[in-house]
């Protein structure tokens, strides 16, 4: 009976130390659910930054979507806008250039060919002359040499010139004189516009480069009152102003190409207009030895 009085309170000195023990572990299982609610308290938070994150995408798609020619002009400032319109008029004349100059050496070709094929078949000075007057050569060149060296021919025959004797030479260099001064104004005539194109051509590129260097001038001088240095304020103006530069060489490289292709164009009928003029000095040197 004593030995079980004295078991007794070691053995409840034990059930107390287990039970202190046992008490941490209660208190953080009990405090556990803690994160949780936090965490679903957090969780709310996620979509909203999602949607602020679509909302500065969607945003910033926005604002490229923004940035197009048109957008870049009307946002340029006025020296700008004023070089672009420069630029694009420019552009625009040359291209009816292009245009009425093809359409001038195409008819000029055709119709000098018709000539030539109805010149060889006549058979005296004023055969060349009949057929060089017609209204089908009217304003031909090659046409216009034809008439003014066989009316020379007829004039001194008319002047009562030995035509075929003692004067001959003097009617044909008069005759030749004449062809010379109608084949001088063909030069002029047929290179009418190709300065326009040249000046394009050379300074384009140079007006389209002021534009740009105003233009980002521009955009340095709002950074330093905006005292930012962010891409989406300095794009804009940097693009509006190498815009210039763009038309500027959109000018100017058609307005080159013309240049050289009409240039080309030219040379080769002043060669052609050469070898009609000796070939109808050869004509009327033979008629006139035939006693025309």
């Amino acid at each position: 009976m004593l030995e079980h009085k004295k078991h007794n309170p070691l053995i409840a000195l034990l059930g107390a130390a287990a039970l202190l023990m046992s008490t941490p572990v209660l208190a953080q299982s009990a405090a556990a659910p803690e994160p949780a609610t936090s965490t679903a308290a957090a969780a709310p938070a996620a979509p909203a930054d999602a949607a602020t994150s679509d909302s500065s995408s969607s945003s910033s798609s926005s604002a490229k979507t923004d940035i197009n020619f048109v957008s870049m002009f009307l946002g340029a400032t006025p020296v700008v806008k004023v070089v672009m319109i420069l630029l694009a008029i420019c552009s625009v004349i040359s291209w009816i250039l292009l245009i009425m100059k093809l359409m001038d050496f195409s008819s000029l070709n055709r119709v000098s060919n018709n000539f030539l094929e109805a010149y060889r078949g006549a058979r005296s000075i004023a055969d060349i002359n009949r057929i060089a007057v017609s209204d089908e050569f009217a304003g031909n060149p090659l046409a216009d040499m034809a008439a003014v060296g066989t009316e020379e021919v007829q004039l001194s025959k008319q002047a009562g010139l030995s035509i075929s004797g003692e004067h001959k030479d003097s009617t044909l260099t008069r005759a030749q004189a004449s062809i010379h001064a109608i084949q001088a104004g063909l030069a002029k005539r047929l290179s009418g516009g190709l300065a326009f194109l040249a000046s394009v051509g050379s300074t384009g590129p140079f007006i389209g480069l002021f534009g740009t260097v105003y233009g980002i001038m521009n955009s340095f001088i709002g950074i330093s009152k905006s005292h930012t240095t962010s891409l989406s304020v300095v794009a804009p103006g940097i693009a509006e102003a190498l815009m210039a530069t763009g038309l500027g060489l959109i000018a100017a490289i058609p307005a080159v190409v013309m240049y050289n292709v009409f240039n080309t164009s030219i040379s080769a009928y002043g060669t052609r207009s050469e070898q009609f003029v000796s070939e109808l000095m050869n004509s009327l040197s033979r008629q006139l030895d035939k006693g025309a």
